[in-house]
């Protein structure tokens, strides 16, 4: 890990003097704690928001760690580390509060770091590392205040646009606001607390399976609830039992070794960008379906109990395309609902030659595609690149993962350089499992509008590896708004979301039937 400041590996001694009885799941005292507390609750989300979160930056993740652990003991939560196996990658920040008596364990996930940000892409004036305050969102007519302003005159629709308030600082700082507002009520949970707070989720969490494996025990536990993404369009509550899997890779088609002026050599020297068009053109046909071979053809199928679940969801897809400017479906005929239960192969973005003024009259020396594959419970990523490889190969490619020599150059007439990422599988939590059950029923109680159980989101979290190395189940718990622009220009949080987001956390820790 950089240099970051001194490691806080502090065990707290104090048994929480102030907590004096169990809590019933029945909050009605929530609303009333809010308008009491809530200027210092969102003064301490605006100062960790404050922090930049882009682990690329030097010591961000330093000051986010170091911020959370001190926050964390200020609170009161004991045993607060960080956990690490690589002192140069970013740590985890836990902490836990062991309940007498209590037979079940959850830990709450949230991440600390964040997506990078390019300015110029954001509204006019706003700084991504500087919260803004606004009235609403900037697309609805939402005019900025001042922070003091702001608190002030706070209404639920108003929002914070800055990088990371919503993915996933919300979420980090919405568990840790349900354990103090449990604290200053003076009531328990009713289930042993542990608060894990990732710093690499944004790069792919490509440490956490070590981290777990060398803090097995410590992370003993029985489900894990990870709060992270946006809530449905429809602003009903929603838990995923579910999450798809990802892995990516990256092809490259050549032709000559530079530029050819194309009135001397086109139709004649091979062109890589018209290439890759028929050969992408190769893996779907014009109703979005896959065509590589055995592509779907070892996804499981669902259970009666999720067929269920699936029939009596209603999604709003107008409603959507609306919102995000389009008319027509990639897979004919097919609902977002049905889209997300199948694997994907989608094209994140293709290169080759220039473009605009840019543009010149020659033939492109190589052609590139980056592909991401979403995986579905069945598919197992590094078979699901294989199958795409096999395609490219089937199409008269020699498939390389480096640069080409003259001597394949000379021997190959279509070459194809294919590079690999890493990934992980999909991961299904039964939605008949009596702590799933158990789970439902403590929401459902906190969703006056409603409660969506969805088997499978079309995101992507690397839940499974939870379930290999510690034999935990997973349930996503989203609370952003679902216009909160995510890894997008203008990330922002809907205050609503963030205090509902606290009262469903409170719900769970205080669930009954825990002891």
């Amino acid at each position: 890990m950089r240099q970051y400041l001194k490691y806080l590996f502090a065990l707290l001694s104090a048994c929480f003097v102030g907590f004096a009885s169990n809590a019933q799941n029945d909050l009605q005292w929530f609303q009333k704690y809010v308008q009491q507390n809530k200027e210092t609750i969102l003064q301490q989300y605006i100062d960790f928001v404050n922090i930049p979160n882009v682990v690329s930056q030097k010591n961000a993740f330093a000051y986010n760690a170091d911020y959370l652990v001190q926050f964390m003991q200020r609170a009161g939560i004991q045993n607060t580390l960080l956990l690490f196996t690589d002192n140069t990658k970013p740590p985890v920040v836990y902490g836990e509060l062991m309940v007498p008596n209590a037979t079940q364990t959850i830990v709450f996930y949230a991440h600390y770091d964040g997506q990078p940000a390019d300015s110029s892409g954001w509204y006019k004036g706003l700084n991504p590392f500087k919260p803004s305050f606004f009235t609403n969102a900037i697309h609805n007519g939402g005019k900025e205040l001042t922070k003091e302003e702001w608190l002030k005159q706070l209404n639920d629709n108003f929002r914070i646009y800055a990088r990371g308030a919503a993915d996933d600082k919300a979420g980090v700082m919405a568990i840790l606001q349900a354990f103090i507002a449990l604290k200053k009520q003076n009531l328990l949970p009713t289930v042993n607390v542990k608060f894990f707070f990732e710093g690499e989720e944004e790069a792919g969490s490509p440490n956490l399976a070590k981290i777990l494996a060398h803090y097995k025990s410590l992370l003993q536990s029985d489900v894990w609830i990870i709060c992270d993404g946006p809530q449905p369009a429809n602003g009903k509550n929603l838990l995923s039992f579910g999450v798809r899997g990802d892995t990516h890779m990256d092809i490259t088609l050549y032709g000559s070794k530079t530029p050819l002026h194309s009135g001397h050599y086109g139709n004649w020297a091979p062109n890589p960008a018209w290439n890759m068009v028929h050969l992408l053109a190769s893996m779907k046909n014009d109703s979005g379906i896959v065509t590589i071979p055995n592509f779907y053809s070892d996804v499981q199928p669902i259970s009666n109990a999720e067929k269920k679940v699936w029939n009596q969801i209603q999604q709003n897809d107008a409603l959507l395309k609306e919102q995000f400017g389009f008319s027509g479906n990639e897979m004919n005929g097919i609902s977002l609902i049905n889209a997300i239960q199948l694997p994907t192969l989608n094209i994140n973005g293709i290169a080759s030659g220039h473009v605009g003024n840019l543009s010149t009259n020659s033939i492109p020396a190589t052609a590139s595609v980056s592909i991401d594959l979403r995986l579905v419970p069945g598919n197992d990523y590094l078979k699901q690149q294989q199958k795409v490889i096999q395609h490219i190969t089937s199409k008269g490619y020699y498939v390389i993962s480096h640069e080409p020599t003259d001597e394949e150059r000379m021997k190959y007439p279509l070459i194809a350089k294919v590079e690999t990422g890493s990934g992980y599988n999909a991961q299904k939590t039964p939605i008949d499992w009596p702590m799933s059950q158990q789970i439902i029923k403590a929401v459902n109680e906190v969703s006056p509008n409603g409660l969506i159980i969805m088997p499978l989101t079309g995101g992507s979290l690397p839940l499974i590896i939870i379930e290999q190395q510690l034999g935990a189940k997973a349930i996503s718990l989203p609370i952003a708004n679902y216009d909160d622009n995510q890894h997008a220009a203008n990330e922002n949080i809907r205050i609503g979301n963030f205090w509902n987001g606290i009262k469903e956390i409170l719900s769970i820790m205080t669930m009954k039937n825990g002891q």
